[in-house]
């Protein structure tokens, strides 16, 4: 993977000597398909949250000598990261999050507990939003850090999640001390930071479109060969449907994709493709559970070693299981139609009861 950065190939559309070669962003999965035809690795497994998420915020935020000391062992898979933005009362409503950012001299002293923090128990580093001015609009007192996460006071919690694994859990930060050059746009345009980031994650998640016939859908068509007993003409027309939703999804990621190829930030268009992918997932793998029939209910395993690569008997019941966080992931489907109502279709924005309201006086 250093062989791919330095070649500038990790980002094709990344600056010279960033991991890219300054070429539109259209011929990315050209070039990962050549990785993977070598024999090589998928780049976006390598380091999922890093590759796809924050490398971009950290191109656009931060200095060139910067972004350099943080992107290539981010594209190697040396120092994972994770997005310390959710937290147990701040989730849909993310600008509502209470994470405390205080200044002593320079540096920043951050209090407060995220959670649903995916890969943070693997993770060297972390994009952290934290409230720096309390007595402003909760949309214009945040403040966007990068942190090391092997800085004392940080401490990481595993969460079990539905299939028994524990891949995501929940940080306290008490008393960490961050140095003011790991902050990332200027005090109080935090929103702003955090904005082109989580359209990075939109974008990196509509990405993830398999090619035609394969992915989740391939498992539905497999699985379908298999069990010819339990043919059904209900059964075999919802098979088809889901067969030409995918193909239909596939489509419009690809013009997305073009699309956003000319653009510095992600679009409002990937909204599209994540809401529609995410949805689409849980159909297919709910389609594989009544074509099992009893034996969809059941799994073999209820660990959190269990196989990564998805493999075994019960793989689909796994992957069920694991589709129900498709919709909560990256932004839940509901503040996805939000995002292509207001930006896409430009209808009205939800009426905002807590608009121009000091963070410290809304009700919690």
């Amino acid at each position: 993977m250093g062989a791919w950065y330095d070649a500038g190939l990790t980002w094709v559309h990344f600056p010279k000597g960033l991991g890219g070669l300054e070429a539109p962003r259209s011929l990315q999965p050209v070039v990962n398909r050549i990785m993977r035809e070598a024999g090589g690795p998928e780049p976006r497994t390598v380091n999922t949250i890093g590759y796809g998420i924050v490398a971009g915020t950290i191109r656009r935020y931060a200095g060139p000598e910067f972004a350099a000391r943080l992107l290539r062992p981010l594209a190697t898979g040396e120092e994972k990261w994770c997005q310390l933005f959710s937290e147990p009362g701040a989730g849909s409503d993310l600008a509502g999050l209470a994470t405390r950012a205080v200044r002593d001299g320079d540096d920043w002293i951050i209090d407060g507990q995220k959670v649903w923090t995916s890969l943070a128990h693997l993770s060297r580093w972390a994009v952290l939003l934290a409230r720096t001015d309390p007595d402003a609009p909760k949309h214009k007192g945040l403040t966007y850090f990068i942190v090391d996460m092997t800085t004392p006071g940080i401490e990481v919690r595993p969460l079990r999640q539905l299939t028994g694994r524990a891949q995501f859990n929940e940080v306290f930060l008490d008393g960490v001390r961050i140095p003011d050059p790991q902050r990332f746009g200027g005090i109080g345009e935090g929103w702003i930071v955090a904005n082109s980031t989580l359209g990075d994650e939109r974008t990196s998640l509509g990405d993830r479109v398999p090619a035609r016939g394969s992915g989740a859908i391939a498992d539905a068509i497999q699985l379908w060969h298999a069990h010819p007993d339990r043919h059904t003409p209900v059964l075999r027309e919802k098979l088809t449907r889901l067969w030409i939703r995918a193909e239909t999804h596939r489509l419009t990621s690809d013009r997305t994709r073009v699309a956003a190829a000319t653009q510095a930030t992600a679009g409002p268009g990937s909204a599209i493709t994540k809401l529609v992918g995410s949805e689409l997932t849980q159909h297919i793998y709910e389609f594989c559970v009544d074509l099992l029939g009893p034996t969809g209910t059941l799994i073999d395993t209820y660990s959190p070693d269990a196989p990564d690569d998805e493999s075994g008997p019960t793989a689909i019941q796994r992957k069920y299981l694991r589709s129900r966080a498709t919709t909560l992931e990256g932004g839940t489907s509901e503040i996805q139609r939000n995002v292509i109502g207001e930006r896409v279709l430009k209808l009205p924005q939800e009426l905002r009861a807590d608009k121009g309201i000091p963070w410290r006086e809304i009700p919690r």
